[in-house]
């Protein structure tokens, strides 16, 4: 039963969109409207408000990293190892699937920065800094999540964490990358939209 709950809640706070919350408090267009039509943080920069896409990516990765952060401190025992990865896949599937939306969410970079934070804070801190260098040398966000993603669970192997871990790591990694489907094919094509590019329609 408490797992269940753990699962759920986590889902249910995954499924809490910063992106459509901030649009509407900062007066912007629904940001399933505009650009790539993806509720995330990089969409909502195309509206030209810095602030409200910093403070989407602040809300998404801090939903993450909190549904994991609880599960730690209340269930502190060996025993969380498979509760800890659960709950670390339902914050992350709440927000590329959330319940409040018809379960059309975003790409989940941000929620998942916030998971692997609270897994392991230099998991974390190694996938940040692939997705930051990746991200200042060629200016794609897709191209910078997809390198983070890849390596993400590398690095959790290369720290010996719990195999429940790398597993959830791993699955969530597969998760951004296919949610990444068509970026990809933009980037082979040439065509993929650089880091703070405006939609034309803005």
């Amino acid at each position: 039963m408490m797992t269940l709950v753990f699962v759920a809640c986590a889902y249910l706070l995954g499924s809490v969109s910063f992106a459509v919350l901030m649009s509407k408090i900062f007066g912007l267009p629904d940001p399933r409207t505009y650009g790539s039509n993806n509720p995330g943080a990089t969409n909502v920069l195309r509206s030209g408000k810095k602030a409200a896409a910093a403070l989407t990516l602040l809300g998404d990765a801090a939903k993450g990293w909190l549904a994991v952060w609880l599960t730690q401190h209340f269930v502190p025992d060996g025993s969380a190892l498979l509760l800890v990865a659960a709950v670390a896949l339902a914050v992350f599937l709440g927000h590329v699937f959330p319940i409040f939306l018809r379960f059309k969410g975003g790409k989940g970079v941000a929620t998942a920065l916030g998971v692997l934070l609270a897994l392991n804070i230099w998991m974390g801190l190694a996938a940040l800094a692939t997705w930051l260098l990746v991200a200042s040398v060629f200016r794609l966000s897709s191209l910078a999540a997809l390198s983070a993603a890849v390596g993400a669970p590398i690095y959790a192997m290369l720290l010996g964490l719990p195999h429940e871990w790398v597993l959830a790591s791993g699955i969530i990694s597969l998760l951004l990358i296919w949610r990444h489907k068509s970026n990809i094919k933009n980037l082979l094509a040439g065509k993929e939209s650089r880091i703070g590019k405006r939609d034309a329609a803005q």
